[in-house]
């Protein structure tokens, strides 16, 4: 790994030293996050140039694919360098509608641990995240049983740490108050603006936050105003929308994908753009 100075420095799980800019591995299944990417040669390509650019924090889950992704990790990474570091995530599998059915009964994330394990050939998983919800957002109730499962695999030596997914801040207190968890993982952005008390609880106790689909969700009005941002600044939208998440607080990471290695290298200048306090209040009304 080459660079040594990715926009927003590093963050610390636990014991594991990452870059702050990561990558998202879901693009690189096939269409729906279903099957074989259409140009695998390229998907390799692209997981390759992630770490010659010095990204130490790639996120996946076998439940792309099903089990694309991960082969897809293994066949251009393993052996995998020192300081690259892989986060999965259990709780749901695959349909053949291409639907996210729950999948979080214990013998389920056994399976789902064990099969993350073999197709991405380790040991032990860096960080495994607990999914919680369903496809079209979080959902209230208790945490308790699944996320009791991932700490007794935790115990075996299967796991190194543990995170949550798509979870309430009641999940996210009741999670902690069983074992130690290093990041929180939900639906985050400009214009989706919910966990903004909950983002800055974790920075105060050492917790990543990951938001993830951290570009969509914007309505007309609301791109139109990051577009304006962005015209101003020369650049893209997207470039904006990633360097806003890198100032909103030290403690978020971001996961941003693409299936193609000029974007990734777009998304790495992009997050580095700088943003004037005036840049940062005009975008802080997006979500407002």
């Amino acid at each position: 790994m080459h660079s040594t100075s990715l926009p927003g420095g590093t963050w610390t799980l636990g014991d594991l030293t990452v870059t702050r800019l990561g990558y998202g591995a879901m693009q690189l299944a096939g269409p729906g996050v279903m099957g074989p990417p259409a140009d695998p040669a390229g998907a390799l390509a692209v997981l390759r140039e992630v770490v010659a650019l010095g990204i130490t924090h790639i996120d996946t889950s076998d439940a792309y694919g099903p089990h694309v992704t991960n082969q897809l990790i293994r066949e251009a990474l393993h052996p995998y360098p020192d300081a690259l570091h892989i986060v999965t995530k259990v709780g749901a599998t695959r349909d053949r509608q291409g639907g996210w059915p729950p999948a979080r009964a214990p013998e389920q994330l056994r399976r789902a641990v064990q099969e993350n394990l073999d197709h991405l050939g380790v040991e032990a998983l860096d960080l495994v995240n607990l999914r919680l919800g369903s496809a079209v957002g979080t959902e209230p109730g208790p945490l308790a049983e699944p996320f009791e499962t991932l700490v007794d695999l935790q115990r075996e030596g299967l796991i190194r740490h543990l995170g949550v997914s798509n979870v309430t801040p009641d999940q996210v207190t009741e999670a902690q108050a069983i074992a130690p968890i290093v990041c929180v993982q939900n639906l985050y952005n400009l214009a989706y603006r919910q966990d903004d008390d909950l983002i800055d609880r974790l920075a105060e106790q050492g917790v990543a936050y990951v938001p993830f689909f951290p570009l969509g969700g914007f309505s007309p009005l609301q791109s139109s105003a990051l577009s304006t941002v962005a015209a101003r600044l020369g650049a893209t939208p997207m470039s904006v929308a990633l360097a806003w998440l890198l100032h909103r607080s030290p403690n978020i990471l971001l996961i941003p994908g693409t299936s193609s290695v000029a974007h990734l290298r777009e998304n790495v200048a992009g997050a580095g753009l700088a943003l004037s306090a005036d840049d940062l209040t005009e975008l802080d009304k997006i979500g407002r």
